[in-house]
């Protein structure tokens, strides 16, 4: 008779056993696949690969000098906008003597004495006045040579002396080689309607644009934040107050952009304004100026307009012009184009033309009244 078969009783092991032992597991398995807080290395990789994963950059440190910066540039900002029952214009020459078009100025000017006034900067040779509106406008000024931090400086002037008087809301910049697109209402409600500031600012990765930044700026300024623009600017209230209050980066650029500078020609007119809007109120301002300039020929200084060159159709065709237009100083010669919106309509850009040469008064005198109604 066989033996009778041995029945091995089953195991039954708890269940919480095994999930216990399955969560231990991935405990473990977790410490060596994700990385610890000081390393971006996973564990079971090689140190080869660990080196692919560089740690994040530090947060930088503000300096004091940004600290307070920071906090009177906020509070300009946020703060409203000073009211005025009576808002003018204020309308800045920068000019190295007499102003050629004081006539056409005038003719400009009259009838709206109570809605502008006027600041000449005469750098090189008091002012003879051929218009009685323009007798006693002189500031105090100083020597201004091109391409220095001295164009700042008469333009940080004259904003000091046209912010004296608290119903200006505007600050319109000018040469003594502009002349206006448009008449006076025109260019009042074209200024006065919106809220942004027609700062010319894009960026030039070329030799022209950010290749002349110099690394002495940092790290207030990275080559990133660099930015150029023509210096012709119209900018509200706050604006104008902000480029007064600013010592921080006008030093970084009094120092280390001038022309010769490690080899580069830097000008600070050119890239102080347009950088630091760039970086403190982006938004705030328009990209473009409002002043027209023909950089077409590719030389050294703008198209300058002959009497001969001035006609009806030549300002007709500048003050229609509804796109800016910027093109890049590298090897590609990138186009950059947009529309010039006016509170968010397409509208035409320009209220100023620049440069015409003192021969041309007459032929002006003769079409403004023409020309002006476009």
């Amino acid at each position: 008779m066989p033996p009778p078969s041995r029945v091995r009783p089953s195991s039954k092991r708890p269940i919480w056993i095994i999930i216990l032992i399955a969560f231990f597991c991935a405990v473990l398995i977790g410490f060596y696949i994700i990385p610890s807080n000081n390393s971006n290395c996973y564990y079971f990789l090689s140190s080869d690969t660990c080196q692919k994963w560089p740690p994040p950059a530090p947060v930088r440190v503000y300096t004091d000098a940004e600290i307070a910066f920071q906090v009177v540039m906020r509070d300009i900002l946020v703060a409203p906008p000073v009211t005025s029952k009576n808002p003018k214009i204020a309308f800045m020459f920068l000019t190295p003597g007499s102003l050629p078009f004081e006539r056409l100025w005038e003719k400009f000017f009259q009838g709206h004495e109570d809605r502008y006034t006027l600041y000449v900067h005469a750098s090189r040779e008091k002012p003879v006045h051929t218009s009685s509106l323009f007798i006693g406008r002189d500031i105090r000024s100083e020597k201004v040579v091109w391409g220095t931090i001295s164009m700042v400086n008469a333009e940080k002037r004259l904003l000091a002396n046209a912010l004296q008087d608290p119903d200006n809301q505007h600050f319109v910049l000018l040469s003594d080689s502009c002349v206006p697109l448009h008449n006076f209402d025109y260019v009042y409600s074209y200024l006065t309607g919106t809220n942004v500031s027609f700062i010319d600012s894009f960026e030039d990765p070329g030799p022209h644009g950010s290749g002349r930044y110099s690394e002495h700026m940092l790290p207030e300024i990275e080559k990133k934040d660099f930015r150029k623009g023509a210096q012709w600017f119209t900018v509200k209230r706050q604006h104008a107050l902000l480029i007064l209050a600013d010592n921080l980066y006008y030093n970084k650029f009094k120092l280390y952009c001038k022309p010769g500078m490690e080899g580069k020609n830097c000008y600070a007119d050119e890239h102080y304004i347009p950088t630091i809007f760039s970086m403190i109120d982006k938004n705030g301002i328009a990209n473009w100026s409002v002043t027209h300039v023909d950089w077409s020929e590719g030389k050294w200084h703008p198209k300058a307009y002959r009497a001969k060159d001035v006609s009806f159709d030549l300002l007709k065709n500048i003050s229609s012009i509804d796109q800016s237009v910027h093109v890049t100083s590298n090897a590609h010669k990138q186009v950059q184009q947009r529309p010039c919106l006016w509170n968010g309509m397409k509208r035409p850009c320009y209220l100023f033309a620049r440069k015409f040469y003192p021969e041309a008064l007459d032929n002006l005198m003769n079409l403004f009244s023409n020309f002006t109604i476009i």
